[in-house]
């Protein structure tokens, strides 16, 4: 192990949003740097520039910001590096590490099927050439191993061997002069001073190669730890339809950004049976030890469970502000006092925070509304309409309108009326909330407030 200041990066390509799988490879960085007072780096990969979004950038970004990943300096470019990566490269031809290869086309493509039909390695003629170099643009190559093993010392996946007879001297220069990414990626990570690189088991087989170039430029190996990429519920390659969304979508569906960095930490790390971990655990105890070896899977339903943990440990005001984005924005003050009365129990009726409008549609009805359907028939019993006269009657005369007290009041009366307490509380619960969910009839005559409860009341009579 590294014994330098820890040094972490997430180096994404800008061709999207920023998915959940990425998502989580950025968490694992920081988590892991921040935890050991180390750096935590972002870098583009941008070297692509046929796919080369900046609006995709954006996303990434913001993305990484309302995840609550901060990053050490400015995101570097990859693309604004190629000086740097055909400078590497040009030293490594001095070095007699790599090579000029001017095999390209038809030839390039025959070389390597007849390797193929031959089992063998591929490896271009130009290799040990040392006359009748063409007076033309060529490529540089790797001078890779051709006996023995790159041995992988793999955080996750253990201590890996490569034999040299399946790695090739792959491309570090194109003959038009650009860098390829497994050359940029090296010479950027090195120049970073990037100590562990920790990523999707989709680039283990890219770890040999790499490898490689850190032995040929003579730089130390960072700590390779490659995660097991995430499946679906069904167990197959996680998809957009089941869940392979970029954060914003989550963001717009009303999860918490804490939230949603406990649930990915636990997605491919555990620690014991912690589900609900605070970020300052995070930090304390994340480790590379604790990365499992096999897929993890996307549970929504876990998800969600997460999310209303999060959601309940709000402050009433934080959770109110939060939830606002989720209604209609042109809430009068009468109905915004009623959702800070009820944010109390809204929070704990709720696993995300779109769900906030169902939750609080009874507060927000807007008088006069009719009842009707199944809703409508505890208003249609006999004697319906004079328990509503009798429960307005009585609840006007009641000063202190706290939710204990309104409870005490109702049933207070019902004693007094000596009837069941569906009785009252059917017919009431239904001219109150029309029908809509609802918590304790307590809870939703406190938090109408005594004048909206009146009014809903004498309208249904």
């Amino acid at each position: 192990m590294s014994t330098s200041p820890i040094v972490t990066r997430f180096a994404p390509s800008p061709t999207g949003y920023l998915h959940i799988g990425g998502a989580r490879t950025a968490l694992f960085n920081w988590l892991y740097a921040r935890g050991r007072g180390g750096k935590f780096l972002l870098r583009i990969e941008d070297t692509d520039r046929a796919r080369h979004n900046e609006g995709a950038v954006k996303a990434l970004l913001d993305g990484l910001t309302w995840l609550g990943l901060d990053w050490d300096g400015d995101a570097i470019s990859q693309f604004e590096r190629a000086d740097r990566h055909r400078e590497v490269a040009l030293q490594m031809l001095e070095d007699g590490t790599a090579y000029k290869c001017w095999l390209e086309g038809d030839a390039l493509a025959a070389e390597k099927e007849a390797a193929r039909a031959e089992n063998r390695r591929f490896e271009s003629p130009w290799r040990e050439a040392t006359s009748g170099m063409p007076d033309a643009p060529f490529a540089v190559r790797l001078k890779a191993p051709r006996e023995g093993e790159t041995l992988v010392k793999d955080q996750v996946q253990g201590d890996v061997p490569f034999q040299a007879a399946a790695l090739d001297d792959m491309v570090l220069l194109r003959s038009n002069g650009s860098p390829t990414y497994m050359h940029a990626v090296v010479v950027d990570d090195h120049d970073m001073g990037v100590t562990h690189i920790i990523r999707g088991d989709d680039h283990f087989v890219n770890a040999a190669r790499q490898q490689q170039l850190y032995v040929a430029l003579g730089w130390d190996v960072p700590v390779w730890a490659h995660v097991p990429l995430i499946h679906g519920q069904d167990g197959k390659k996680l998809s957009k339809r089941h869940g392979a969304l970029g954060v914003e979508a989550y963001a717009d569906e009303g999860y918490l950004p804490a939230a949603m960095r406990n649930y990915l930490l636990k997605l491919g790390w555990s620690h014991g049976d912690d589900e609900i971990i605070p970020q300052e655990k995070a930090f304390e105890w994340f480790d590379l030890d604790g990365l499992n070896k096999s897929a993890a899977r996307l549970d929504l339903d876990k998800l969600n469970f997460v999310n209303g943990e999060y959601i309940k440990q709000l402050s009433d005001e934080v959770f109110l502000s939060e939830a606002m984005a989720f209604l209609s924005p042109d809430q009068t003050r009468e109905t915004t006092e009623r959702l800070q009365r009820a944010s109390y129990f809204l929070k704990d009726r709720v696993q995300t925070l779109k769900e906030v409008s169902d939750a609080a549609a009874f507060l927000l009805l807007e008088r006069p509304y009719e009842i009707t359907g199944k809703p409508a028939k505890p208003l249609k019993k006999e004697g319906a309409s004079d328990m509503l006269r009798d429960v307005a009657a009585h609840l006007e005369t009641l000063d202190d309108w706290s939710a204990d007290s309104v409870d005490q009041s109702i049933k207070a009366f019902i004693e007094e009326k000596q009837v069941g307490f569906g009785q009252v509380g059917q017919p009431v619960r239904a001219a109150l909330t029309a029908g809509h969910p609802s918590p304790s009839l307590g809870e939703v005559l406190y938090s109408l407030g005594k004048e909206e409860v009146l009014l809903r009341l004498k309208d249904q009579i």
